[in-house]
């Protein structure tokens, strides 16, 4: 099955909501608008409303993800466009989840996912409650997962969702560009391992703690990197075909020979 997949890998305004949210309604309105091939799945990376302020979380997470959500439901039924809405900092009374939500082209809310793993080097579990299930979804009939930054670094975490079937993996980040090799090598290698598709949308930029690497990257299930961004601002754009899943699998079947009574 081909879909084409774009990725939005954009700047962000610190701590700054809503003008956050007007850039991310202008860029697809502009992307649906004036792309002649429109594609099948649009990417927003992490924390695309607020960045990493998170000393002001309290005050500026959006409650339960309501505002954040109606506004992305309306995009994709607008375009009849599948969202992989990044995540947003979502205010709960169980606490503030770094939250990822998917959207089909209805409109309709088909994924949710909160990062399971907060990292303490940019200081997530001083501010952030981390999530306690899987990211699976499917979009157009294709199982898909989310994961959230630094999951990727979790080679166990991303297999299990490969095990209960996903072909396509997206990773919302905000990657700081000093750890950019990590993020290329790891990447591939969840795709390599995997024998998936790993589409990952980055961040640009600067906040007052760090500058973002981009390096958005769309990677088929041999590791081959399809498409990659610069440090700019940009929206990468890409077709994947998951029947090639299917091949390499049947070419190098991983996932007959494990034995996991081993491990």
């Amino acid at each position: 099955m081909r879909k084409k997949i774009a990725v939005i890998q954009m700047d962000l305004a610190f701590g700054q909501p809503e003008q956050n949210m007007t850039k991310v309604k202008q860029q697809i309105t502009h992307l649906m608008s004036g792309q002649a091939d429109q594609p099948d799945i649009i990417v927003l990376p992490e924390l695309w409303t607020t960045g990493y302020d998170l000393s002001r979380l309290d005050e500026i997470a959006d409650p339960d993800g309501t505002q954040t959500q109606a506004v992305i439901s309306a995009l994709a039924q607008q375009f009849h466009v599948n969202i992989v809405a990044g995540s947003i900092a979502q205010k709960t009374e169980r606490g503030i989840f770094n939250t990822l939500t998917v959207f089909n082209r209805s409109g309709e809310k088909v994924g949710e996912y909160s990062k399971l793993h907060l990292i303490r080097l940019m200081e997530e579990e001083k501010y952030l409650t981390p999530g306690n299930q899987m990211g699976l979804f499917s979009l157009d009939e294709i199982p898909c997962a989310g994961l959230i930054c630094y999951d990727i670094r979790f080679p166990e975490w991303v297999r299990k969702h490969v095990l209960e079937g996903a072909q396509i993996l997206f990773v919302p980040a905000e990657w700081p560009l000093v750890r950019l090799p990590h993020w290329r090598s790891l990447l591939i290698a969840r795709a390599i391992e995997n024998q998936c598709y790993v589409v990952a949308c980055n961040r640009v930029g600067q906040d007052p703690n760090n500058e973002f690497a981009g390096h958005s990257m769309i990677i088929d299930p041999w590791g081959e990197v399809l498409a990659e961004a610069d440090q700019s601002e940009r929206t990468l754009l890409a077709e994947i075909d998951t029947d090639l899943v299917f091949q390499v699998r049947q070419k190098i079947p991983i996932f007959e020979d494990r034995r996991p009574e081993f491990y």
